[in-house]
């Protein structure tokens, strides 16, 4: 079986000698259970003995009918000694946090891997019961840099950013792939598009009608399913609540519930605007970006097909966010867009406390620096040591007063690192 490498997989290795219980979360059919069994095969290569238990099967539910009951099976299987017990699907489980946290403090000789999907958090508050008690683990679809590696049979998989150098044409070709069809595993493993399609269409009503209709009780997906839509139509624009409440045919209150239901099921993100005070920020309207651009092309009948400018634009800056979201996680850094009444307007701000980096997204082919009429604007007002534009090809470095604007060919993007010091990103 061919299987596509994850990061995240050293992280929890690395996680499996601490107490807390590691708690595996990401949107649904990202590869959260494949993911714990390849962690099972490698203890038991290790000699180690394991016990896996998923809600997903009928067999296995009996056990979650209490604490002792768990335990009961635990010690049938694995004894009392220090081993790993997996859960799989725990978002099923009635009062999962509160069902967790007892098992935590009851000190039990085990270690315990968990996944759920993100309507875990929306039904059972888990964070708040399991404060101190575990260390959340997010899988979300694949990166690019895990779908290259994959396509290339993994023969760059030390030297990626010497592949991207060299073999340009063929990281633009694979960029365009990853653009129309997004981060799925079970759709990059397919070959015709025409299963690429069904997989996509299998995921997304899979998710309505588990996560929303069922776990969250959303009584009009047709309604839910609209607003998903409605939003893939306008990534990178500012939410306009009113006419969505209009085209959807919902009220207010009910819109602001499914955008929350949208982002803690990892469907969407929402990006506030940057403002020096941040007071500001709740009260204007913020852009949205998808998780996966291949869902978020389905929505919108583009699937592997999708058309020139300015559309693949928007979906390179939404590729683009993604990126940028997770070189900044756990970095206390935050992330926004600019924009002002006059209408200029900047892709995104790193907020890094004692600076800001302004970025523009540009899905062209530069010849000479250009640099747009908002940047200068941004430059103006904020004076920040740098100042970047993301680009297909073109590199250079130019001032403009005090401030370095870098243009970044997107390959390169993904060797740059956080710096502790003044600028934000270290290239």
């Amino acid at each position: 079986m061919v299987l596509i490498k994850r990061d995240l997989m050293d992280e929890l290795k690395d996680h499996l000698s601490k107490r807390e219980i590691s708690l595996i979360i990401g949107p649904r059919q990202v590869g959260k259970t494949t993911l714990m069994l390849l962690l099972k095969d490698y203890l038991e290569d290790r000699g180690e003995k394991t016990a896996f238990l998923s809600l997903d099967f009928e067999g296995d539910k009996q056990f979650f009918s209490s604490q002792s009951a768990l335990i009961k099976k635990l010690e049938l299987e694995l004894g009392k000694e220090e081993d790993y017990v997996f859960i799989d699907e725990i978002q099923r489980k009635e009062n999962a946090g509160v069902f967790l946290k007892g098992l935590y403090d009851l000190n039990l000789p085990y270690k315990f891997i968990v996944s759920g999907s993100g309507s875990l958090e929306l039904k059972e508050k888990i964070h708040e019961s399991l404060v101190g008690r575990k260390r959340v683990f997010e899988l979300n679809p694949v990166s690019f840099e895990e779908f290259v590696n994959f396509k290339t049979g993994y023969r760059y998989e030390k030297k990626l950013n010497e592949f991207f150098e060299v073999e340009q044409e063929k990281t633009e070709s694979l960029l365009l792939e990853y653009l129309n069809f997004g981060g799925y595993p079970r759709v990059i493993l397919e070959e015709t598009l025409e299963e690429k399609r069904k997989n996509i269409d299998e995921i997304l009503q899979s998710y309505l009608e588990k996560d929303i209709s069922y776990l969250l009780r959303v009584e009009r997906v047709d309604a839910f399913s609209s607003l998903i839509k409605i939003l893939a139509s306008q990534i990178g624009q500012l939410v306009n609540y009113s006419e969505i409440c209009l085209t959807a045919g919902i009220s207010m209150q009910t819109l602001k519930n499914y955008l929350w239901y949208a982002e803690k099921t990892f469907i969407v993100q929402r990006l506030t605007p940057y403002f020096r005070n941040p007071r500001k920020e709740i009260i204007k309207s913020p852009v949205i970006y998808f998780y996966d651009l291949g869902l978020r092309n389905y929505a919108l009948g583009l699937f592997g097909n999708l058309p020139m400018l300015p559309e693949l634009g928007l979906v390179f800056e939404n590729f683009v966010f993604n990126i940028l979201r997770d070189k900044i996680r756990f970095s206390g850094a935050s992330l926004h867009f600019w924009r002002t009444k006059d209408k200029a307007e900047v892709d995104f701000v790193v907020n890094f406390g004692e600076s800001i980096l302004p970025i523009e997204v540009k899905y062209k082919n530069f010849t000479k620096p250009k640099i747009s009429r908002s940047l200068r604007s941004f430059i103006k007002r904020y004076s920040p040591k740098r100042a970047m534009i993301i680009n297909k090809n073109f590199k250079e470095k130019l001032m403009i007063g005090q401030t370095e604007v870098i243009f970044l060919p997107f390959r390169e993007l993904f060797s740059i690192e956080l710096d502790k010091g003044k600028h934000g990103f270290i290239l």
